[in-house]
């Protein structure tokens, strides 16, 4: 345990400042140092890696069944993208460690393209967050966090998993600590023959394999009691086979390589604190029409950031919080009309906090963006949270928000628009949070206006283009009940959901394409000394494929369930088997790409 004389600055979990004596304290550093100002007002819905093990095939599959994200896959492990509150892949933001690591080109996060495993947290926060996390904020944001500690000594752990299809998972991690040092290292080995059948459809996933390599490695080093430089770097290798309908038909595999670095400064004083990053991130990707053949298309792009956050408390009520950015992003395609193109980004944000009492807090925040040839509008935020009482608590968040064209919406030929315009939205919404006995239920109404939507159309001139042409509104509900509770040896988890979104283009007064509008899902894990058994489930109501609400082309509602139980002994190795659409239900989330049906797992783990 270290010993750190001098007065520590920390948010208590009622957001107020404490100033603490001589104490023994367990000091962790997580790269994304705006998190635990956020869940001072908005609910985060944090997956643990422990629990990542649970859906251990991919992202999408984690996130499809331990979240309210709803993922729209074309075919386990291929092309794959999320949607928050009845928005779109390109409204949500994918947030590394504190970096925005939406695509250049895309303006988007392909799920099946970001790694599963070497996080020590997986945050999900809906709704609207542009004032702290930049373009594509929208929706919500889904957070891939890394946490080092110190004075842990050494700690290793190994995962290996066999599947159905011909699937493997492998992942180590080890990690060393003392008082001043520490460091962490983890890689992941993915790969699957993915070639599933589905006898509804007749369907066989023919040219589905694909593999994912990931390497992960981050040190922080204490330089004083109140100065921490850190470093922390992800290298992702993957390759994806599209499926085809029949045997003769021409195979073809998209393969994306990726680079995320940075390194981090934090300066920690009596009434300030003030963190440094300078980040660089680089994507390349290249499809190939054939597989034999060289490839057909492709690009790359490379972001240079540079982000600082600064954090001072007037006195124990108020706090100023100041975030600058600046960004150099650079993309170049192949067989795209994106010759060699770059963009600067900046940005300034400034949040206010006021916490009236131990119960009552506000947030107020602004930022305006500064993008090369784009206009942008200023952001603003406003939140506030009140504990009524200890079984109440009131949330209520108002915010503007948006996403600015993406390299692909300006300059991709033929089809890109130089004059486009941000996407803007303004959102609100409420939460309510009850807590009865070991229950706990949050129930949230939300409100969302969209205009100057970016969408693709077919022009009399043959080619698809970009405009700024739709307006839209998304309404709904999100609800979550939670249960946990010990008695002796025996622990019992339980989670319920009910997700309504009704979204609706304001000029047809349709639903939007690929939106449900009621989903649910629940999840219970019972525990007794080394053994442990989880089910998890998944309803999924009518979901439009098309504009007009066409019901023949809509995807029927279904049911998915899974269940797995494992033992541990000596607390150190884990077997165990886990059972995928126990049901063995037809079901897909896009036309034409069904998800497998029932297929088995089993894995060991070792804890060291």
């Amino acid at each position: 345990m270290g010993i750190k004389r001098s007065l520590v600055l920390l948010f208590s979990s009622y957001g107020c400042l404490l100033l603490a004596q001589e104490k023994s304290i367990d000091t962790i550093y997580v790269f994304d140092n705006q998190m635990n100002r956020v869940k001072l007002f908005h609910p985060v819905n944090t997956i643990s890696a422990e629990e990542v093990d649970r859906n251990s095939t991919n992202l999408s599959e984690l996130l499809r069944f331990q979240s309210q994200v709803y993922i729209k896959e074309n075919g386990r492990g291929a092309v794959s993208s999320p949607a928050f509150r009845g928005t779109s892949a390109q409204q949500t933001a994918f947030v590394w460690n504190g970096i925005n690591i939406n695509s250049n080109f895309l303006g988007q996060g392909d799920i099946n393209n970001i790694p599963l495993f070497g996080y020590d947290q997986i945050g999900i926060k809906a709704g609207g967050g542009s004032v702290v996390y930049g373009s594509g904020a929208i929706g919500g944001s889904i957070h891939l966090n890394n946490i080092l500690d110190f004075n842990k000594g050494f700690h290793g752990s190994v995962f290996s998993e066999v599947a159905s299809f011909n699937t493997f998972n492998n992942f180590v991690k080890g990690s060393y600590s003392n008082e001043k040092f520490s460091f962490k290292a983890s890689g992941n080995y993915s790969v699957s023959q993915n070639d599933y059948e589905v006898s509804d459809l007749d369907y066989i996933n023919r040219n589905g394999n694909y593999y994912n390599t990931t390497f992960n490695v981050g040190a922080s080093y204490k330089i004083t009691d109140d100065h921490k430089i850190s470093w922390q770097s992800q290298f992702f290798d993957s390759s994806q086979h599209y499926p085809v309908f029949e045997e003769t038909a021409t195979k073809t595999k998209y393969k994306t390589q990726s680079i995320r670095s940075l390194i981090a400064w934090d300066w920690n004083a009596i009434k300030f604190s003030n963190a440094f990053k300078a980040a660089y991130t680089e994507e390349n990707f290249q499809y190939f029409g054939a597989l034999d053949l060289p490839k057909s298309s492709g690009g790359t792009g490379k972001n240079y950031i540079l982000k600082n956050d600064f954090n001072y408390f007037l006195n124990s009520k108020w706090n100023i919080n100041l975030i600058g950015e600046f960004q150099v992003n650079k993309g170049e395609g192949y067989k795209s009309g994106i010759s060699d193109v770059s963009r600067n980004v900046g940005s300034v944000s400034g949040l206010l906090r006021y916490f009236a009492t131990k119960n009552l807090r506000f947030e107020g925040g602004f930022k305006k963006d500064f993008v090369e040839n784009v206009t942008s509008p200023v952001m603003y935020s406003f939140s506030g949270k009140w504990n009524t009482s200890h079984w109440y608590n009131l949330g209520l968040n108002f915010s503007k928000n948006f996403r600015y064209p993406s390299f692909n919406d300006i300059y991709y030929e033929p089809g890109g628009n130089k004059d486009l315009r941000p996407e803007i939205s303004t959102q609100v919404d409420m939460n309510n949070e009850f807590k009865i006995g070991s229950f706990k239920l949050n129930v949230t109404p939300y409100y969302m206006n969209i205009t100057d939507l970016i969408v693709w159309l077919p022009t009399a001139n043959g080619y698809w283009q970009a405009f700024n042409v739709n307006k839209a509104e998304s309404y709904g509900l999100e609800s979550h009940l939670s249960f946990y509770q010990q008695f002796g040896k025996h622990r019992i988890k339980a989670t319920a959901g009910y997700y309504y979104a009704r979204s609706i283009d304001k000029e047809t007064q349709k639903q939007r394409p690929y939106i449900p509008m009621h989903r649910g899902m629940a999840g219970i894990d019972y525990e007794y000394g080394f053994f442990r058994f989880f089910a998890q489930g998944l309803i999924n109501g009518l979901t439009y494929t098309t504009s007009d609400e066409e019901r023949k082309t809509a995807i029927d509602p279904y049911f998915i369930l899974n269940a797995g139980i494992s033992a541990t002994i000596s607390k150190k190795y884990t077997l165990g088997f886990k059972v995928n659409n126990v049901t063995d239900t037809y079901y897909k989330t896009v036309s034409f790409y069904p998800l497998p049906k029932r297929n088995y797992s089993v894995y060991a783990a070792i804890n060291f």
